[in-house]
């Protein structure tokens, strides 16, 4: 149970609605190459504009210019993409700035229902120092009668806006940080069973808080990608229920890049059984085709459990990327959640601290 204020609790009509959101999208040459984070924004947006907010401020971060402002990380770009998601009615602004005279001008030039996008918080040092006096200049500056949290992916950071800009003004959940936590504590405290973890990627060392908490509510725990090819040592009190693929795809030198078909095969018919599943890093090398195979496998078999009434959560920012360019070619395939959040999602799969959740209103 989500236990913060929500959008859904306030009263947003006639009011200035500064929104926390997370356009911290992939780009290449200025153009936006997955614009996934911005369109999981579009619930909140749409509904404050619904419930008739004045002006909804939106702030974000975009790469780490570390307190520098740096041209190639404007948020200019996602302000445009932004329209074009919401449609060509949609009134859009954008302002290069955070605070100030600029900022105060741009939100008196917003027409009533509009939109106005700040630029890139990371530009200014205040954001990651937590400062209250940033802080409160954002504030002042959109004269922000309400503070909507819906950057899920930030969530465990303690920055100006995340943690001292709730200090100045009454703050509550968007819907997408809203269904991002209810799902996942779902997981990770009342999972339907049997449960079923699929752990791959890279670093077994950043995942080992996720495996400590998780692993032990699971039927099933399937380990693949440079994980398993490295050969993951089955802490002592998990060995009846962890299973690790030994069989692999190499290429023409012998490196294990994917995990065999006879090893996805025999994952795959474990998650037929499954009534919940948590999925973390991708099986394979899948930015090669050629050793993406076994992930894809797992993403359709993920797909069809979800069809007939698992709960699939996919979190981590490698699987979710995957998981998103696989669903830009196959629109049929649908989740419970791709979670928008990579660090965020396992700090609260693994219990952690997350300054961003906690300090808002209940």
């Amino acid at each position: 149970m989500f236990s913060k204020l929500t959008v859904r609790d306030a009263r947003p009509r006639g009011q200035n609605v500064l929104v926390r959101v997370d356009y911290n999208v992939p780009l290449k040459d200025g153009v936006i190459t997955d614009d996934l984070r911005i369109r999981a924004s579009l619930p909140t947006i749409e509904y404050l504009k619904k419930k008739g907010a004045r002006r909804i401020i939106l702030c974000s971060h975009l790469g780490r210019p570390e307190g520098k402002k740096v041209p190639e990380l404007s948020l200019r770009p996602i302000a445009e993409r932004l329209k074009a998601l919401l449609g060509e009615d949609a009134k859009v602004n954008f302002v290069g700035d955070v605070s100030g005279p600029d900022v105060e001008e741009a939100v008196e030039k917003t027409p009533v229902g509009g939109i106005l996008l700040l630029e890139n918080l990371r530009f200014f040092p205040g954001e990651e120092a937590n400062s209250a006096e940033f802080a409160r200049e954002i504030a002042e500056s959109t004269h922000a009668d309400l503070f909507v949290q819906d950057g899920f992916a930030v969530i465990h950071r303690a920055h100006a806006s995340t943690d001292a800009i709730t200090k100045e003004i009454p703050s509550v959940a968007g819907l997408l940080l809203e269904k991002e936590v209810s799902e996942l504590t779902k997981v990770a405290e009342n999972p339907a069973h049997p449960f079923v973890m699929i752990l791959g990627g890279a670093k077994v060392d950043d995942k080992q808080p996720l495996i400590e908490k998780i692993a032990p509510k699971a039927e099933k725990v399937l380990v693949g990608g440079k994980i398993a090819a490295d050969g993951y040592a089955v802490p002592a009190d998990l060995t009846d229920k962890v299973i690790v693929a030994g069989d692999f795809a190499t290429d023409g030198e012998g490196a294990k890049l994917d995990i065999a078909e006879a090893e996805v095969d025999k994952f795959i018919e474990i998650i037929k059984t499954a009534k919940t599943i948590l999925w973390n890093g991708t099986l394979g090398k899948v930015e090669d085709p050629e050793f993406a195979k076994s992930s894809e496998k797992i993403a359709f078999a993920l797909a069809e459990a979800t069809k007939n009434g698992a709960t699939t959560v996919i979190c981590g920012g490698d699987t979710t990327g995957f998981i998103e360019n696989l669903q830009a070619k196959n629109p049929d395939l649908q989740y419970s959640l791709v979670s928008t959040g990579g660090g965020a999602s396992l700090e609260l799969l693994s219990g952690l601290s997350l300054p961003g959740l906690e300090n808002l209103d209940e």
